[in-house]
């Protein structure tokens, strides 16, 4: 038997007082008659060596009270319970090593410095400690768990984990803290019932400033959960980096005149303070750029030549960084189908406007294709379409390829020009009949009620755009929306006519205008609501993921939708299988991705926020309120792990308790015992 807190044994010395009290008794047990003792003056006996211990069944069971609250405050427990208790559950720590792999660790020999530190802390570890070995950039990967650790042989944990750290070097991505601590607290509380255990999360890392710690703030940390910090330090702590600068920080990443816009960003700690943007094999073709230490500055680097993809920025010892791959942005192209008899100068025809609504931009290429009732129909090009709008007397060879074209997913749109363009509805929609006639208007209907919630109108949801009321409309037709399958009314006129109906066909949908923006029939083309709607019906149409003209290291990137998958080549020349419409993920390192087929090229970058090797402010870590622990030995550790398998089997077998009900029982016997005995004394008879 061992006790927890055993210097409370020596209350155990407590006996001696009821013994000594036993021993020495204030009155005699013998009693002489007498007549009056008023004038004598009491004398205690005195102890001889003929002094002997009377009553001893009630000095036991005093003594016997002490004992058992000396020893229920000492905490007893069995040892063989605890050494089993710590072979099956682990009484050590729990122990996660986070090792930063991000792309500042390739600085100098950080590395380095990072490996030899999680070897000396691995070697430090006692068997009871249960350990797990995370590396960490943008995202987290185990590399030893607990489990395995655990279940792996004494001797061969250390060199294990030591040679899975070995075969790990630095990428390219950026550095997620916060995430990384958030997994190692899931690692720690595994089993948290079970091993109510110390636990350590220990980060290597050289803690730059541009680390992210989402997910930080506010976070309940367990009590028996401390942080501790290994950092690893660079001998030259300034470092300049390149940004292009696209997206919300600047409208256009190319000019009118093809220059692109280019942060160059110094450290505060930075030493130099004249740096070089240089392209191309032309040892002239060069920019140069003053930017003082802990500012930047924005520069416009001409048009590059063609073939050059690359910017290098020199003057920068720190060069992990000073590589800035460029692309030209590269508008989509958006083929939309006309299928009519409108001619392309009839300022009364819908093609006229059609044309004019879809204006070229740098993100975007809308190509307008009209195809006459006279024009073969070639599949490829509906193939290649994004939208397809129908005109005055399609041919039902035109009616069928638009059919098809709508059941592959993809948007119909039929204005109705007249009450004849139902007819045209009804064979398009395979039903057999669409009845329309002219809508009495006075002087102009007005749209009423709006589906706001409806991707044609999701761009007005917002009040100050929702104002449909300034758009008049002369005529229109009406139908009955009850007789198209599945017809869903996404607007409607002051008279509850329908003004634009949507009708399901196959996976895509046929959008049914009663009105058609003809300035005879309304004034729908030369509203400011005309050109947002027509790009959202081709946007739902094509249904293209939203391109970027940059991207970082561990994004992701949206291939578009195809007939058949796309083979991404990496800048290493690695190549892989993606689905069409699937997204390529395996952007790990910085250059050029190309998809094939078509040549779809992409840049990737690395993280801006990466190049800020600062070392991260105090206040940062101060405002999340980490538990910051003190590094132990070896030997502290080894007393840690004992101690709480000493802890956890005293809890569990709660011997304290039997002793403090045994004192109880003890000292009821021993008051039973002592009211017996003093009831039992006579009083002495007194003579007059």
């Amino acid at each position: 038997m061992n006790f927890l807190s055993p210097l409370f044994l020596f209350g155990a010395l407590a006996v001696v007082g009821p013994i000594i009290f036993h021993l020495i008794r204030r009155t005699t047990r013998e009693v002489k008659p007498f007549s009056s003792l008023m004038f004598l003056q009491p004398t205690p006996p005195r102890v001889t060596r003929r002094s002997r211990i009377e009553n001893l069944w009630l000095l036991l069971l005093r003594c016997l009270v002490l004992l058992a609250l000396a020893l229920g405050f000492a905490r007893p427990f069995f040892r063989e319970s605890a050494a089993k208790n710590a072979d099956t559950h682990g009484a050590g720590r729990r122990v996660a090593i986070l090792m930063d792999t991000s792309a500042s660790m390739r600085r100098e020999t950080l590395w380095t410095q990072a490996q030899e530190k999680a070897e000396a802390l691995l070697r430090s570890m006692t068997p009871l400690d249960s350990v797990a070995v995370v590396t960490f950039d943008r995202t987290s990967r185990v590399l030893t768990d607990m489990e395995r650790w655990r279940t792996t042989p004494v001797g061969e944990r250390v060199p294990g984990a030591v040679r899975q750290l070995a075969s790990v070097n630095p990428g390219w991505s950026g550095t997620n803290l916060g995430a990384a601590i958030l997994q190692a607290l899931d690692l720690i509380s595994v089993a948290r019932e079970t091993v109510p255990t110390r636990g350590e999360i220990v980060i290597i890392s050289d803690m730059q400033e541009g680390a992210r710690l989402d997910g930080l703030q506010g976070l309940e940390w367990p009590a028996n959960v401390s942080v501790r910090f290994e950092k690893v330090v660079a001998t030259n702590t300034g470092n300049a980096a390149p940004q292009w600068l696209v997206g919300g920080e600047e409208k256009e990443a190319q000019g009118a005149d093809g220059a692109m816009r280019v942060r160059v960003s110094n450290a505060a700690e930075a030493k130099a303070e004249r740096f070089r943007l240089t392209w191309g094999a032309d040892a002239d073709a060069g920019l140069d750029v003053y930017v003082p230490a802990g500012q930047s500055r924005v520069v416009r680097v001409p048009k590059l030549p063609a073939g050059v993809e690359k910017l290098a920025l020199t003057g920068d010892e720190v060069d992990f960084d000073n590589t800035l791959w460029l692309l030209p942005p590269q508008p989509r192209r958006m083929p939309v189908m006309f299928l009519g008899a409108d001619a392309d100068d009839n300022t009364r025809g819908s093609l006229f406007y059609l044309r004019r609504a879809f204006q070229q931009t740098s993100q975007e290429i809308v190509e307008i294709t009209a195809r006459r009732a006279n024009d073969p129909v070639a599949t490829f090009e509906f193939q290649k379409a994004q939208l397809v709008v129908l005109g005055e007397g399609p041919t039902d060879a035109q009616l069928a390829a638009a059919r098809q074209f709508a059941r592959e997913g993809k948007l119909v749109v039929v204005p109705l020009t007249d009450v004849k363009s139902a007819p045209t509805l009804a064979r398009l929609i395979e039903i057999p009949e669409v009845s329309a006639e002219e809508a009495a208007v006075r002087e102009y209907a007005l749209l009423a009620q709006i589906d706001f919630q409806s991707p044609l109108f999701a761009p007005f949801a917002d009040p100050r755009f929702s104002d449909f009321t300034k758009i008049h409309f002369w005529r229109y037709r009406r139908i009955d929306p009850a007789v198209l399958p599945g017809a869903r009314v996404l607007a409607s006129f002051e008279s509850r006519d329908p003004a634009i109906v949507r009708v399901p066909l196959g996976k895509g949908t046929v959008i049914v205008l009663t009105s058609s923006w003809r300035p005879a029939d309304s004034q729908l083309a030369l509203s400011s609501k005309f050109v947002p709607m027509l790009h959202a019906l081709l946007d739902e149409s094509a249904g293209l993921p939203p391109t970027r003209a940059q991207y970082f290291v561990g994004d992701e990137i949206a291939l578009p939708p195809g007939p058949q998958p796309f083979t991404m080549r990496k800048p290493d020349g690695a190549e892989a299988s993606v689905a069409a419409g699937g997204k390529f993920t395996a952007t790990d390192q910085p250059g050029i991705y190309v998809a094939n087929p078509g040549e779809l090229r992409f840049v990737v970058n690395l993280d801006p926020e990466e190049s800020r090797t600062s070392p991260l402010a105090p206040d940062a870590l101060a405002a999340l309120a980490l538990p910051v622990g003190e590094k132990q030995t070896s030997a502290t550790a080894a007393d840690t792990g004992i101690h709480a398998a000493a802890t956890e089997a005293e809890q569990k077998q709660k011997l304290w308790r039997w002793l403090v009900i045994a004192a109880v029982i003890f000292l009821l016997v021993e008051t039973a015992v002592a009211a017996k005995l003093s009831a039992t004394q006579r009083n002495p008879e007194v003579i007059p």
